[in-house]
């Protein structure tokens, strides 16, 4: 849905955009191809995906500047490295909250479960607990209960008994075991296309890194970075991410912070699925920095028109 989000962005000659899911930086990259006066500030928490993207960004000089930070931390992180623009200069802000492929792709991440490698599932290798390290000490209930709340998960109790009954033998610590666990849990693949780890993977890999606590922060922040007119726009790829985007936007639009530009969510056309299978759950959202005072004189201009 690259072109989307570049035409709710309005991209603008000698426009400052802050692109807070860098990743592998093809929405980078487009946006300082589509507007080559513009400058760009990369986050990500994830210190060698950020080192890899920023080479080969290197060559639009000093167009670009990477910042390692978690997107909710950007604005911190940008003080403390001198980086400038954080205090509503930015004409555009863009986060996409899936996972990269350079990530996905990496055995040893382990947020795949089609190559085997170790349970870490953190997005910044530096800090926190792993997949493997929360699976071993949370209660059956707790385990339950996230798998349900951040992977939708339907047959998260039997999982979540599979789990602590394996746990009570040997630890899970690798991707393949897991999703074979999974997978005889709910009593194989059925017919499913959608192997049945899927939203296992996605609820632990979510909780592993705050993914949602992480979310509603920075949404109630990037306001503040946005220049008057400037744009924001949300790609997500989870019911629960998107509810709290349509959310928090619509409550900032209450508050007179945001006009919506989109009153429904963008979804993927059929072509789009079928060339990019992880686009099938995207749903894409935007809104408009208002200045202030925008929406009172909106409000006195049709009571006017109203007689």
């Amino acid at each position: 849905m690259v072109e989307e989000l570049l035409r709710f962005l309005d991209l603008r000659p000698g426009g400052r955009y802050l692109d807070l899911t860098l990743g592998g930086g093809g929405h980078a990259r487009k946006i300082l191809e589509r507007a080559p006066t513009a400058s760009l500030v990369g986050v990500d928490r994830d210190a060698s995906t950020l080192a890899a993207t920023a080479a080969e960004l290197a060559g639009f000089g000093e167009r670009f500047t990477a910042l390692h930070a978690p997107y909710d931390r950007a604005d911190e992180a940008a003080a403390a490295a001198g980086v400038a623009g954080f205090d509503g200069a930015f004409q555009g802000a863009l986060l996409d909250l899936g996972i990269s492929s350079l990530q996905l792709d990496d055995a040893e991440r382990g947020l795949s479960f089609e190559r085997d490698g170790s349970l870490d599932m953190r997005m910044d290798r530096s800090v926190g607990e792993t997949a493997a390290e929360l699976l071993g000490r949370v209660s059956e209930r707790e385990l339950a209960d996230l798998l349900f709340r951040f992977g939708d998960e339907t047959r998260s109790r039997a999982i979540a008994r599979a789990l602590v009954e394996r746990r009570r033998h040997a630890p899970v610590r690798r991707t393949l075991e897991l999703a074979d666990l999974v997978e005889r849990a709910v009593g194989g693949r059925r017919g499913s296309r959608i192997h049945p780890a899927t939203r296992t993977f996605q609820a632990l890999r979510m909780a592993v890194n705050d993914e949602i606590g992480g979310l509603e922060r920075v949404l109630a922040k990037v306001a503040s970075w946005l220049a008057p007119d400037g744009r924001l726009a949300v790609l997500s790829f989870h019911s629960g991410e998107d509810r709290i985007v349509k959310r928090s936007l619509r409550a900032a639009a209450a508050a007179g912070e945001f006009e919506l530009l989109t009153r429904k969510p963008i979804e993927p056309g059929a072509v789009e699925v079928e060339a990019n299978p992880r686009a099938r759950s995207a749903k894409l959202r935007a809104a408009r920095r208002l200045a202030a005072g925008a929406v009172g004189d909106e409000r006195r201009d049709q009571r006017r028109d109203n007689g």
